[in-house]
């Protein structure tokens, strides 16, 4: 769709945000600035990530399945099995290891959107974490953002901070990528961030920062695309002050009574069925709510009066950039949407063997985690499985679960001016499934730009997955996706997939019975009540569609259930050595050449006979 002025874009991504986290959907945290787009635009209730965020960030950009793209798993959960291993799990990740798709970065097969619309005359613009390579090759200024800053690994800690360790001492096995602050502007190494940091902050204000500099210099005649994507609400759970004390004591009668209560606003603001059922809470490696001390119960409801302060935050910076762009007169002309990568984070690391032992003596002796403390850049901790399903019901399960908990994500959009018809007037919700996978393709035609698919600068790429939302927002469907639409996930050996509204899922022991399950999601949205023995020959049917699925991406199997794969090379065996560029190691900020590897790539030979 061109039109004689083109939308400017503004694309805002959240990490590990779940379902009700933000008040449009049902949240008691304060996001006013989230909430007037949505009162301006449209919310989305069927829209659905990947269950983990360098996959879902792949999809974003490119518009197709993340194992096509480069992430078919978080490099850092291929490069060390335990990394995603709770107790009990039995997963090894060693299959995938160099195998095509699974290179941990977006690679050669896929054309990106900030690609394209540079080359269709946009600037474009990116402030806050990739996570879709390490290296200047792989960086976003080498995937076509001409002005960005940007946050390279998975996570790390919010204020910069990093312990001077003592003696002999190292950082664990766990914490190796989880707590540096590696960022690179323009392709360049960052050697050392603003003074007084804080991620949030700073990716707001850079982006306001790039804004302006468009508004005053030559580029003013561009329309630009500016892609936001933060490193919050991830933990280490960490806020600046005048945020947590606004939440003190909001928490203090615990995630369950949370949960009924977003449950109910849910409903009373028509994003889930009066009738819904919610699934269980599943958290069994950890204590209940009554059954911790005071004390656990005053660090548990802090953690989480934290984590409202991130989301708080979050929403400060998206208020600067778009008020930004309403004083200079461009909101009516921008389409801006905001989303989470995946559903929220209930990982119970404290019960993870990689995490017990070396790493908890870690934290006791270089961060304090003293009560007064949380939230500081010197503390680190999490909020657990309990307070995240308080944030993903009704669904089941939470992030890195292929379940509705882990790939459901609250989306939100405001339209430019002119494109959306009466079907869905200002503060609407749609019920109609959508992917991430459909930004790319929506985007596209909004700016009137046509994806080059089969070839991009010469070489072969693959064409989107996704489809355009254009259609259905203008009134010429009724829908995004036809009735009997086919969608697969899988993450880390768990998996599903989805045709209208039925699907299978498989989930591993222990969150899962290590088989296939089916279910209704009309009837049944929380996945409670299996009907694969009621229902075989559906159950075969979406079956062989998981087969099609693996076969169409490169999915690699990580359990029988899920296929066949070739037998274990020897190569894929090593563990930790799969990462492009060891920047946690000593030395290694000051001398990246020293400590970048090129990990072993599997090559499919072809003999004449």
């Amino acid at each position: 769709m061109a039109t004689s002025k083109r939308p400017n874009i503004l694309m805002v991504v959240a990490d590990d945000l779940g379902f009700s986290d933000i008040g449009c959907f049902g949240s008691e945290i304060n996001t006013p600035y989230l909430d007037k787009l949505a009162s301006n635009g449209l919310r989305f209730t069927d829209f659905h990530a990947a269950a983990a965020c360098s996959p879902s960030r792949a999809m974003i950009l490119t518009g197709t399945d993340h194992h096509i793209a480069g992430l078919g798993n978080l490099i850092e959960w291929t490069n060390i099995s335990g990394q995603n291993g709770p107790k009990g799990g039995k997963l090894d990740t060693a299959p995938q290891r160099g195998m095509p798709g699974y290179e941990g970065y977006l690679n050669e097969r896929v054309v990106t959107l900030p690609e394209m619309l540079r080359d269709a005359g946009y600037l474009t613009l990116m402030s806050g974490k990739w996570h879709l390579g390490l290296t200047p090759e792989r960086s976003p200024k080498a995937r076509g953002f001409e002005k960005s800053f940007a946050h390279l690994p998975a996570c790390s800690n919010h204020y910069g901070f990093e312990p001077q360790l003592q003696g002999q001492d190292k950082i664990p096995e766990f914490m190796t990528m989880s707590f540096i602050a590696l960022h690179s502007e323009d392709g360049e190494y960052v050697k050392k961030l603003p003074d007084g940091w804080y991620s949030s902050n700073g990716y707001g204000d850079k982006m306001v920062q790039y804004l302006q500099d468009w508004k005053e210099g030559d580029d003013k005649e561009r329309p630009f695309f500016g892609y936001l994507p933060f490193t919050a609400p991830h933990w280490p759970l960490q806020a600046p002050k005048e945020f947590i004390r606004k939440y003190k004591g909001y928490y203090d009668d615990g995630p369950d009574v949370l949960r009924e209560k977003r449950l109910q606003r849910l409903k009373d603001l028509g994003l889930v069925p009066k009738d819904v059922e919610p699934h269980p809470v599943v958290a069994d490696e950890v204590k209940p709510w009554d059954e911790l001390t005071p004390e656990e119960r005053a660090k548990s409801s802090r953690a989480m009066e934290i984590f409202a302060a991130m989301v708080e935050c979050i929403d400060a910076n998206v208020g600067k950039v778009v008020s930004y762009l309403e004083k200079i007169g461009e909101l009516d002309n921008t389409f801006v949407c905001f989303m989470s990568d995946n559903g929220a984070e209930g990982a119970a690391y404290e019960a993870y063997p990689i995490v017990q032992g070396t790493m908890i003596g870690h934290l006791q002796k270089y961060y304090d985690n003293s009560l007064e403390n949380l939230g500081a850049g010197n503390s680190f901790i999490w909020y657990g499985p309990r307070w995240a399903q308080a944030a993903t019901a009704p669904s089941r399960l939470y992030k890195a679960y292929t379940t509705e908990g882990g790939v459901r994500v609250p989306f939100l959009a405001k339209w430019p001016i002119g494109l959306a018809d009466k079907s869905n007037e200002s503060g609407g919700i749609t019920h109609k499934f959508s992917t991430v996978m459909d930004l790319t393709p929506t985007i596209l035609e909004m700016a009137g730009v046509k994806h080059p698919a089969p070839k991009y600068q010469g070489r072969e790429i693959v064409s989107v997955r996704g489809k355009s939302m254009v259609p259905f927002l203008t009134g010429r469907d009724d829908k995004i996706h036809e009735d009997e639409f086919v969608n697969g996930w899988e993450t880390c050996g768990r998996a599903a997939v989805r045709k209208g509204d039925w699907k299978i899922v498989f989930i591993p022991k222990p969150k899962g019975p290590e088989r296939w399950q089916l279910y209704n999601l009309k009837n049944d949205p929380g996945e409670i009540h299996d009907l694969a023995e009621k229902e075989p020959e559906r159950m075969k049917q979406l079956l062989k569609l998981w087969d099609q699925y693996v076969l169409e991406t490169g999915t690699v199997p990580l359990a029988p259930e899920l296929g066949e794969w070739m037998e274990l090379m020897e190569e894929q065996m090593k563990e930790d050595v799969w990462m492009e560029y060891e920047y946690w190691k000593e030395g290694a900020r000051n001398d990246p050449e020293k400590f970048r590897k090129q990990p072993w790539r599997w090559q499919k030979e072809i003999k004449q006979i």
